[in-house]
């Protein structure tokens, strides 16, 4: 980060703030253009063209939106046979991020090629994951418009073809660079030497919270299968019982026993001093009294009046009307 701007292509520069500000650097690439993209981007050299961008470097800032400005801007520069400087702070994912926008567009290139373009000549490039993944978006779902309104803009191809065979050669360059380790992908495994410094400082804590990740993914959760009702299990008989029309008493509920959990379909029947029960759902607990009492009460066809009982039998009788009262 602090080795100079960098050349990527034919007139195109990637560096970071501290490099914008070094009138040896513009002077020995001879920038005429400027695109800063940072929090507080200005301009800082009155005989530069300048295009100020302001974006923080977080995956949620939507960078994207500044693609096409910023195609425009590079592209007119160097066919007027500019140079242009692309910086953030540090040179490594908003101004690369741009960068690769803006190759992606003029090349048949796809974002992680021109990532590989980029890192031939700046090797600390690494976009953070959020323009990652708006590269990844450009590429899909806009990059064929972009490419068509820059041949539409610009009709002139005289930086197609150059700028076409110069990408084809920095990838068989990547591949040569890779191998030997001058550069590196962002995976260097603990232990290793980093060639660009990008993974030494937070490989080891990044590769605990992977490998913590992945095992409790493969670990079986025991809360969701514990929480989740089974489908074969069938559910608890008291939970489908429905409640009936007799009243309950707010002082006293029944009581949790072995019968009641035996109960299926039906309700759970309350004490008798606090609900009044249909008595009908329930079976005649003294059938032989009942019909004893109703052959005894009902007159013969064949008499007029009933004989005078016997005192002992009248007090049978009374006493069996009195437990039909009660039981009524």
């Amino acid at each position: 980060m602090g080795n100079g701007m960098n050349k990527v292509l034919p007139g195109l520069y990637v560096g970071n703030y501290r490099d914008s500000k070094d009138p040896a650097q513009l002077n020995r690439y001879a920038i005429s253009h400027i695109v800063a993209i940072h929090d507080a981007a200005r301009k800082l050299h009155p005989d530069i063209h300048y295009l100020c961008v302001l974006a923080s470097d977080t995956p949620e800032q939507n960078l994207a939106q500044y693609f096409p400005l910023c195609n425009d801007f590079i592209h007119a520069a160097r066919l007027r046979g500019g140079h242009v400087l692309i910086h953030c702070l540090a040179g490594m994912s908003r101004s690369v991020t741009v960068t690769i926008a803006y190759i992606m567009s003029v090349t048949s290139l796809n974002w992680k090629e021109a990532l590989k373009v980029v890192r031939v000549g700046r090797a600390i490039a690494n976009p953070n994951n959020g323009f990652q993944k708006q590269l990844q978006d450009f590429e899909c779902f806009r990059l064929m418009d972009e490419r068509k309104r820059l041949r539409e803009r610009f009709p002139s191809r005289a930086l197609s073809n150059l700028d076409e065979e110069q990408c084809q050669l920095l990838l068989i360059a990547y591949q040569s660079l890779l191998s030997g380790r001058h550069i590196c992908e962002g995976n260097c495994a603990m232990g290793e030497v980093c060639p660009t410094g990008m993974c030494r400082a937070s490989r080891s804590r990044s590769t605990r919270r992977k490998t913590s990740s992945t095992s409790l993914q493969n670990f079986p959760s025991s809360s969701s299968s514990s929480c989740s009702p089974s489908p074969s299990s069938s559910p608890s008989p008291t939970r489908n019982l429905t409640r009936s029309n007799s009243t309950l008493s707010p002082k006293r509920r029944p009581s949790s026993s072995p019968a009641r959990s035996q109960l299926s379909g039906g309700s759970v029947p309350s004490s008798p001093k606090s609900s009044v029960l249909d008595l009908s759902v329930y079976p005649d607990p003294y059938p032989r009294c009942h019909s004893l009492l109703a052959s005894i009460s009902t007159p013969g066809p064949s008499s007029s009046a009933p004989p005078s009982p016997h005192p002992r039998m009248a007090a049978n009788q009374k006493s069996l009307r009195k437990m039909s009262t009660q039981l009524s």
